[in-house]
């Protein structure tokens, strides 16, 4: 199977602490969320994080920030806008 190298993004960032926060950056809309699950368009996709008693501590759409409080089990980047049937590119579980 070819690889296929990674494309460049814009200024995208992702930093978790302990897997109870996540800092990120490029957030262009948040599709979702709920204590269980968050859904964010980035510039270049979108992420999904998935958890427990999942909260959105700040939310800057002209930067581009979010901060997310609660317990992080997975982090996972897809293609497009965020919806059922999309292809993961990247999955990091925390588990």
């Amino acid at each position: 199977m070819e690889s296929k190298p990674c494309t460049a993004v814009a200024d995208h960032r992702v930093i978790m602490e302990n897997r109870k926060s996540v800092t990120m950056t490029d957030v262009k809309e948040i599709e979702s969320f709920d204590e269980g699950e968050i859904k964010a368009s980035l510039s270049s996709g979108a992420v999904i994080i998935k958890g427990e008693r999942l909260t959105i501590k700040m939310l800057d759409l002209q930067d581009g920030t979010c901060e997310i409080a609660g317990l992080v089990t997975s982090l996972m980047y897809v293609k497009g806008k965020v919806k059922k049937g999309k292809c993961a590119l990247w999955n990091f579980r925390t588990s």
